[in-house]
């Protein structure tokens, strides 16, 4: 007998993307080194990470150390950013070509393992990212655990290394980009979309229903206006080592402004910050196909 073929599903949207990639992160939250029962069970904080934690992009540091390792090539990367590129140039509006640019900024690791992966993470954050951490935000989350309240990292990096930089920290969890994977094996695909901007919101949301949480005593702590859903979603609000328009916006809020980069970092922080969150966002910042690549066993 053969198979009845199956009508393909309707592409879901932008909205229904986001809301799957928070529903999905927010999931998988937990670490393993902070699960005692906190003494104030409704109030969490939420950080972002990339120059808001640690200095620069993780995603970046993440595919410096991969391709290090042989991952992929330097060609593989520059037909990725020739293609996004083009993309954004032409203004292609062709739906087939917008999901391969966005499932791109992770399929560098289609055909790798969920092990392997978090494997070279945890060594990958030995040689690039320890020492990046913002000391100045470390203290801040280190607060909100010594007032008993939960503390979770919430980024656009890929899952598995949000959270091995949420336990080194030693912070409740993290919410991340969820790959796609079947029987430990990474598809290349993406569950709904990266998640950054309002998939953030969308990831506290449901983590906030699942855990009780009152948004309205929560924090959240960023470096980007890109961040104004999540940070518009909790009653205090803070801005770390912000660009331009989220220091106005924390100002016009009267929200916390903490920069903890001084003179030249500030400015150097800022371009670079804005031209690797455009990769990133876009699936440029490492984004290889290696499906004609061996699996790894």
């Amino acid at each position: 007998m053969t198979p009845e073929k199956r009508r393909p599903a309707r592409p879901l949207d932008l909205q229904q993307r986001s809301v799957l990639a928070g529903e999905a992160a927010a999931a998988i939250a937990e670490v393993e080194s902070a699960l005692d029962v906190p003494i104030d069970p409704t109030s969490a904080a939420f950080f972002d990470v990339d120059n808001t934690v640690m200095q620069g992009a993780s995603i970046f540091h993440l595919a410096r150390g991969l391709h290090k390792r042989k991952f992929f090539t330097t060609r593989d990367i520059l037909g990725a950013a020739y293609k996004q590129a083009y993309f954004r140039i032409v203004g292609v509006e062709d739906p087939e070509h917008i999901a391969k640019a966005r499932n791109e900024g992770l399929s560098f690791i289609a055909g790798h393992t969920v092990t392997e992966l978090e494997e070279l993470g945890r060594e990958i954050f030995e040689e690039a990212m320890a020492h990046r951490i913002w000391p100045g935000t470390r203290a801040l989350a280190q607060m909100h655990l010594d007032q008993g309240q939960r503390v979770w990292l919430v980024t656009a990096a890929p899952i598995e290394i949000a959270r091995e930089i949420a336990r080194r920290l030693g912070l409740t969890g993290a919410m991340g980009t969820v790959a796609e994977h079947e029987d430990g094996v990474y598809t290349g695909r993406l569950v709904g979309e990266m998640l950054h901007g309002p998939a953030k919101a969308e990831a506290i949301k449901a983590l906030a229903a699942r855990e009780g949480l009152d948004l309205s005593r929560c924090s959240a702590y960023s470096d980007s206006f890109n961040d104004m859903p999540m940070l518009s979603l909790v009653g205090d609000a803070c801005a770390v080592n912000p660009d331009s328009k989220l220091r106005h916006a924390a100002q016009q809020n009267n929200w916390r402004i903490r920069d903890y980069r001084t003179g030249r970092k500030v400015a150097r922080a800022g371009l670079i910050g804005a031209a690797i969150a455009g990769a990133v966002v876009g699936g440029t910042s490492a984004g290889v196909a290696l499906r004609n690549r061996p699996r790894a066993h």
